[in-house]
């Protein structure tokens, strides 16, 4: 059984809460789940892995958060051909401009979005999108 990596920047907690229910959701499909602080993390310790699951919300004009999870990606988007990727976050403005954006690097790099889309919520995430990230955990732990 391989662990699923989530590796996360989160500010407020939302995005932390949002990394938890994929933790769980993982652990219902019965595999194992390691949640990583982005600041903990490299694209060295992905690179192995069939698939695991990046979150971040937005920041600034719609962007990924650009001190740790911006440089994160940067290192990471070499090796992404192959992977399965799982993205979620939140947002306070706007209308999640930065996810499509996200999802679309994610692919133009060669890897497929889990689910087709990443899993976003407007502050803290509510009962809905807790269970989507539990789906999205499942999804991973399946690959």
């Amino acid at each position: 059984m391989e662990t699923v990596k989530i590796v996360f920047w989160s500010q407020g907690g939302n995005t932390a809460a949002m990394a938890a229910a994929v933790a769980e959701g993982v652990q219902e499909a019965g595999s194992k789940a390691e949640i990583i602080n982005v600041s903990d993390a490299s694209a060295a310790d992905l690179q192995s892995m069939k698939g695991f699951a990046l979150g971040c919300p937005a920041m600034g004009a719609e962007v990924l958060e650009e001190m740790e999870m911006e440089p994160f990606m940067c290192e990471l988007e070499g090796s992404l051909a192959g992977k399965s990727v799982g993205l979620f976050g939140s947002y306070g403005w706007g209308d999640g401009q930065w996810m499509r954006d996200w999802e679309e690097r994610c692919k133009a790099a060669g890897a497929a979005v889990v689910g087709g889309e990443g899993v976003i919520c407007q502050e803290t995430p509510d009962d809905g999108a807790i269970a989507s990230c539990r789906a999205l955990g499942r999804a991973l732990a399946a690959l």
